[in-house]
This record gives structure tokens, C-alpha cells and sequence, in this order.
């Protein structure tokens, strides 16, 4: 009896959504839902890539706001669905949430960024602070993985560990009395128009910069067809840890068959990010995080 393979069937379910939810999807005249109808290479590999994943033609497509929102829904249900199973791995009491422009929950909500709420609350009672700081610091996220706090029981369960006298400004430790731990910031793209791609490095910094302790995971998902347009964001280092493709298999594949005069250098952009870990498949991104 052949074993299921959890993420091969996760990744399948992930795409299989994007499809049912008519996020990704053709237009009546054929182009694909991610594509720039503009570029005739990315509109020839966002075609590949959708019929590959079984794409159908839909009376009047999402606008491009709803299609990230959704994208976003997608991979907080990929990322839910993976990587709080590996608990041999990576053992913890793991949340994924979305959080969306109508969120609540920011990164003050958290041990590394607790801080920021009370200049938050300073900011809002003094006009000249907000001249002076803006409100750049309150960065939220488009989903986020976070860790619940352990306790003392817990710690101790295979030794004693801590007791009354010590440990007494650990985040991890329930007893201690602080906020949940943000163990990674995933920025959703449905697509990569290279303007908007610079916001995930901002919000990036922004967490390296205003963090007390160790900097949470910080990757971007993305839908995006055009290897130029991912190299935008993937190369490089410093902020973004990796880019993951929503079906980067797939867009090789588009790429090795396309008859565009731009094949050749597309597949060694697409190359050189892989190879330089710059560039993953979704499939990629739940072990990774277990690091």
C-alpha cells in the first residue's frame, strides 16, 4: 500500500482551493488570472502554469485587491494545514492566523514587539510624536505564525528544570507572565508588480529594526508568473529570508516549454535563485520553518 505523502497532498489541496475559489482562473479572452496581460511572457506562463493546475474560464474575474486577500486566506490555510504537524520536529503550541488590513492583532501583540505598544500608546496622546514617528513601527503582517507560552509543568517534564528562583524573564515561560512568541511573518503577493513587492522588505526591516530578541522567520509567498519580477524581491540578502513560489515545479516547467525569445535567460534568473536559496516551492516552506 503506497504511504500518502501529507504535503504532497497539502500542496495539492492548497492549489485545488485557488482553483475552486476562482482565484486563480482565465478570463473570457484566456488570460490567466495572475498574468500581466501586458507582458506577452508572463501572460504565455501564468496560461502553462493555470491549465496545469486546472484552471477554468470565469465570467468576470476577481479584482486584483480580492485575489490577494483570498491568496492570503490560501497560504494561511497551507501553512495551518503543514507545519503545526510536525511536532516531532519542531514540538510547540503553534497558531497560524491571517490577519488582514481589518486585524486587530499587530506585532505589539507579541513577546519580541511588546514594546511597541506602549509608544503606540504614547504616539496616539502626543501630536508631536506622531510627527516625528509615524506609525511605520506597527507592522501587520499578512500571516503569521506564532507560539503559545509553556508551562512550568511542561518545562519540568523531563527534569526539573526551573523553579521560583530563576528563569524569571524567559519568554517561552507561561509563570513569567508575557505574550505569545511571533515565530514567523509570511507576506502573501498574488502577484509581484515590482513597486508594491519593496512593501515586504519594509515591513521586513521593520521587524529586524524594533525587535527585543531573536527575529522572527520573515518570507513572502507568491503567485507571480515573471522570473524577473520574483528576482526583484528574492535576490539579494539582508531582510527577506527566502521567496517560496506557489508552484514553482510548474513554472520551470512553463518556462522549459514556452517558445518566448525570453526562455533562455528566464530559466538561468530562475536558476541562479534556486541555487542560490533565494527561491523555494510552498512545498518547501513548512520545513523551514521547523528550523
Amino acid at each position: 500500500m503506497t504511504r500518502k505523502i501529507v504535503f504532497a497532498q497539502a500542496r495539492s489541496a492548497f492549489h485545488q482551493a485557488l482553483v475552486s475559489r476562482k482565484i486563480l482562473c482565465f478570463d473570457t479572452t484566456g488570460v490567466a488570472s495572475n498574468a500581466d496581460r501586458k507582458n506577452e511572457f508572463s501572460c504565455a506562463l501564468a496560461t502553462c502554469i493555470a491549465k496545469t493546475l486546472g484552471a477554468q474560464t470565469v465570467a468576470k474575474k476577481k479584482k486584483g485587491q480580492t485575489a490577494g486577500a483570498d491568496f492570503e486566506g490560501a497560504v494561511a490555510d497551507f501553512v495551518a494545514a503543514t507545519f503545526p504537524k510536525l511536532q516531532n520536529l519542531r514540538p510547540g503550541k503553534w497558531t497560524v492566523a491571517r490577519l488582514g488590513n481589518k486585524s486587530k492583532i499587530k506585532t505589539a501583540d507579541f513577546a519580541q514587539y511588546e514594546h511597541l505598544f506602549y509608544l503606540a500608546e504614547a504616539v496616539r496622546n502626543n501630536p508631536k510624536l506622531q510627527t516625528a514617528l509615524g506609525n511605520d513601527y506597527l507592522v501587520s503582517p499578512d500571516v503569521i505564525v506564532s507560539r503559545g507560552l509553556c508551562e512550568d509543568a511542561e518545562i519540568n517534564k523531563l527534569d526539573a528544570f526551573v523553579d521560583d528562583t530563576l528563569c524569571k524573564r524567559a519568554d517561552l515561560r507561561k509563570s513569567n507572565g508575557g505574550r505569545d512568541i511571533l515565530h514567523a511573518s509570511i507576506s502573501a503577493k498574488w502577484t509581484m508588480r515590482s513597486d508594491r513587492a519593496q512593501n515586504s522588505r519594509t515591513e521586513a526591516l521593520n521587524l529586524m529594526r524594533d525587535r527585543k530578541g531573536r527575529v522572527p522567520h520573515i518570507v513572502v509567498v507568491t503567485a507571480e508568473p515573471s522570473p524577473s519580477r520574483i528576482a526583484s524581491l528574492a535576490l539579494g540578502t539582508g531582510d527577506i529570508d527566502c521567496v517560496y513560489h506557489f508552484a514553482l515545479y510548474e513554472l520551470l516547467d512553463a518556462v522549459r516549454t514556452c517558445s518566448s525569445r525570453s526562455r533562455g535567460e528566464a530559466m538561468i534568473l530562475l536558476n541562479n535563485m534556486i541555487d542560490g536559496k533565494r527561491l523555494k516551492d510552498i512545498s518547501d516552506l513548512p520545513l523551514d520553518l521547523a528550523c
